[in-house]
């Protein structure tokens, strides 16, 4: 056995004679005993329903001078009603933007051709032009795809790409910068 354990083993001893000699120097206080009941016989059924009708008497006048409950300001389990807002009904036919007439030609939105891709495939070389648009979008297209609604793609060359303009019927020809 450690010297540790040994002390431990003394220390837990020291603990519990302590804890059993507080518990023998407590005494007893001694209980007021309650005053005799006189039993049923004894006192009489007309003492005890006298008596009991006194308590209800008293019961019946506390209660008359006693607060009313009042009705709560708020209910804690039910939300406040929202207020809906109204529905507007779909339209069924898709709404097509009208033009304003104008005394020229449409503005052509300001796009240019910054690179093309090419790629082999099982029909030769397909070329991507890559377009950028003023906005910063920026468009990945082949020949047939639309780009923003107005332009189809025509023929994707080395260094130049065909739009044709859906608005106008034009041609517009985009060429990389050197």
């Amino acid at each position: 056995m450690t010297a540790k354990r040994a002390a431990g083993y003394c220390g837990g001893a020291l603990l519990m004679l302590a804890w059993l000699s507080s518990a023998g120097g407590l005494m007893r206080q001694p209980t007021d005993e309650p005053a005799p009941r006189k039993s049923l016989e004894a006192a009489g059924e007309i003492t005890l329903a006298d008596e009991v009708q006194a308590q209800a008497g008293r019961l019946k006048s506390r209660l008359a001078v006693a607060p009313a409950p009042q009705e709560p300001f708020r209910n804690p389990f039910a939300f406040a009603a929202r207020a809906v807002p109204e529905r507007r009904e779909a339209n069924t036919r898709a709404e097509t933007p009208t033009l304003a007439p104008s005394l020229g030609p449409p503005l052509e939105p300001a796009i240019e051709l910054i690179g093309v891709a090419e790629s082999e495939s099982e029909k030769g070389v397909v070329r991507t032009a890559i377009i950028s648009a003023l906005d910063g979008e920026l468009f990945l297209v082949k020949e047939g795809e639309t780009i923003a609604a107005r332009y189809r793609v025509g023929p994707v060359a080395a260094g130049a790409v065909e739009l044709n303009d859906l608005l106008t019927g034009a041609v517009r020809r985009l060429a990389l910068r050197e």
